[in-house]
C-alpha cells in the first residue's frame, strides 16, 4: 500500500472528474471475494480488483465502498473478524484502523450495504465499473437490479490510471527489476534435453519468492508461432528457438512483461539470425519513435513497414512497401498488435473495455489482421506505460489460409515461405515509459536483446 494521502487524493480527483462531466449521485465500488477452486475453503490464489486497489488500497476480500459525488461522503463496508476467523487466521486489525489507513472516516458492516443502498438510492444515479468476476456481477445485480456500468465513471477511471504517477513508475521499475531476474534465471536454465516445465519452475520460483507471483500464465515454448502457447511439456531440442514471454507481479501488484527468444544451441542459425535481426530492428525502431504526440497506431504501422522491408530483402515478400502495409500483409507474419498498456494489470484496465482504454475518441479500431489486434493505439502522453513487442511468426495454417483464399498473391512469395513452416516464431518485448521528451525502458537495465548480445550471454 501507498500512503493514505495517495488514496485520498485519487478519490477526490475522481469525484472532481465526475462533477466536471456533469454527473451526480453515488459511486459504488465492489471489491473481489475469495473464489473457490474445488470446494468452499480451497480457493484460487487471492487477487483484489485492480481499480479497488487503485482507489481504496485495501487488499482483502469482501469489501465495498460508496462515494457521494454531491457531498463527497465516503463509507467503507467491511466486517471485523470474529472468533472463528481469529482461530484460523490469528488476530486481525479492525475495520476502523483499516479504513483510517486509507483516509476513510466512516464504515459499516459488509452485510448492511444492501439495506443502505435500498434506503439511500431512491432514484439517484449509481455509477459502477463493469465487473470482471462472477461474484461481483451477482453482487451488483443484487444491489442494483438491471443496473448497467457507468461510461462516465469508466472514462474517468481510465483517464487517471492511464497516466502513471511517480510512485507507480517506481513500483513498475521495481517489478521490472524482478522480472529481469526471473528471465535471467529462465535463460540460464535452457539446456538440451530438459523439459520446458523445468525452466518454468525455476523462473516462477523467483516470482513467488520475491513478488506476488506471475502477472499472467507463463509462455515458454519452442513453438513460438503459437502466440499463447502455455504447454510446457516438450524437451529442449538442439537448433530450435525458445520463446520466453513472462512477467512478474510485485507484492504491490504492479506488473512487468518481457519476451526474449533464444537459440537452444547457443547460437543462431543463419536463417534464425536473419529473422531475429528484423524483429530486433523493429523493436529498436518502435522505441525510437515512441514519444508524446505520436499515436501508437502510427508506431505499429511504421514497424510493420520495417518488418516487411526486412522480409522483402529475404525474398519472402515483394512489391511496394506502402501498398503491402495498406493491404495488411504484415498481419500474415505478425497477427498481433505492437503493444498494450501495463500497470496494475499486465493488460492494464482491459476489463473496463479494450477500445475505451486503448483508443482515443477520434480513433476507430481496424478490422485488418494484426492492426485490428492493436490494444493500444492512442496518442501518447508522458506517463503512459506500454509494451514494445514486435514479432515474426511463420504459422503454416495461417499461410495456407491466405494462399487458399487468394490473399496477397501480388506480394507474398508462398513458394519460398514453405521453407519456413518449421521455423517457429520470434518476439522481443520491452516495457516502456513515455517521458516528457521521448521514452525510456523500464527497469534498472535491459535484458540482452541484439543477436550478438543474446549469443554472448548464452555462452557464459
Amino acid at each position: 500500500m501507498f500512503a493514505k494521502e495517495v488514496y485520498v487524493r485519487r478519490r477526490r480527483t475522481l469525484l472532481a472528474k465526475m462533477r466536471e462531466a456533469g454527473q451526480s449521485g453515488l459511486i459504488l465500488f465492489v471489491g473481489n471475494a475469495e473464489a473457490p477452486a474445488q470446494f468452499k475453503d480451497n480457493c484460487y490464489k487471492w487477487r483484489q480488483d485492480s481499480s479497488w486497489l487503485y482507489y481504496w488500497g485495501l487488499d482483502e476480500p469482501l469489501m465495498a465502498a460508496v462515494m457521494s459525488i454531491d457531498s463527497g461522503e465516503e463509507i467503507l463496508f467491511a466486517d471485523d473478524v470474529e472468533i472463528d476467523d481469529i482461530i484460523w487466521m490469528g488476530p486481525q486489525p479492525g475495520v476502523e484502523s483499516k479504513a483510517a489507513s486509507v483516509g476513510v472516516l466512516r464504515h459499516r458492516p459488509y452485510g448492511e450495504i444492501a439495506a443502505w443502498m435500498e434506503e439511500r438510492v431512491k432514484g439517484r444515479p449509481v455509477h459502477f465499473l463493469p465487473p470482471s468476476r462472477y461474484y461481483n456481477t451477482l453482487k451488483l445485480q443484487q444491489l442494483l437490479p438491471g443496473g448497467k456500468p457507468s461510461e462516465a465513471l469508466i472514462k474517468a477511471v481510465i483517464s487517471m490510471r492511464l497516466v502513471k504517477e511517480d510512485i507507480e513508475i517506481e513500483a513498475i521499475d521495481a517489478a521490472c527489476a524482478l522480472g529481469y531476474e526471473m528471465h535471467s534465471v529462465a535463460r540460464d536454465a535452457i539446456e538440451i534435453g530438459i523439459v520446458e516445465q523445468e525452466i518454468v519452475g525455476k523462473m516462477e520460483s523467483v516470482a513467488l519468492a520475491k513478488g506476488w507471483g506471475v502477472s499472467f500464465p507463463t509462455i515458454v515454448t519452442q513453438h513460438g508461432e503459437t502466440l499463447h502457447n502455455h504447454l510446457h511439456d516438450k524437451r529442449v531440442e538442439p537448433g530450435k528457438l525458445m520463446l520466453i514471454d513472462a512477467g512478474l507481479e510485485s507484492n504491490e501488484h504492479y506488473a512487468s512483461d518481457f519476451t526474449r527468444t533464444y537459440p537452444t544451441s547457443g547460437k543462431f542459425t543463419a536463417k534464425q539470425r536473419e529473422i531475429y535481426q528484423i524483429v530486433y530492428d523493429c523493436n529498436e525502431l518502435a522505441f525510437s519513435l515512441t514519444r508524446p504526440g505520436i499515436t501508437y497506431r502510427e508506431v505499429h504501422l511504421a514497424t510493420a513497414r520495417k518488418m516487411l522491408e526486412g522480409l522483402q530483402a529475404l525474398g519472402l515478400v515483394q512489391g511496394d512497401l506502402d501498398e503491402m502495409v495498406a493491404a495488411g500483409i504484415g498481419g500474415l507474419f505478425q497477427p498481433h498488435g505492437l503493444g498494450h498498456n501495463m500497470g496494475l494489470d499486465v493488460h492494464d484496465m482491459e476489463d473496463l473495455g479494450e477500445n475505451l482504454v486503448g483508443y482515443d475518441p477520434d480513433q476507430t479500431r481496424a478490422k485488418q489482421l494484426g492492426l485490428g489486434s492493436l490494444r493500444m493505439a492512442r496518442r501518447l502522453v508522458a506517463g503512459h506505460v506500454i509494451t514494445d513487442e514486435p514479432g515474426i511468426y511463420f504459422i503454416p495454417a495461417l499461410i495456407e489460409k491466405f494462399k487458399k483464399e487468394g490473399l496477397g498473391y501480388d506480394f507474398v512469395n508462398y513458394a519460398k515461405l514453405e521453407g519456413y513452416y518449421d521455423f517457429g516464431g520470434i518476439r522481443i518485448e520491452d516495457d516502456v515509459l513515455v517521458t516528457a521528451d521521448g521514452a525510456r525502458r523500464l527497469g534498472p537495465c535491459r535484458l540482452p536483446a541484439s543477436p550478438d548480445e543474446v549469443e554472448a550471454v548464452l555462452a557464459r
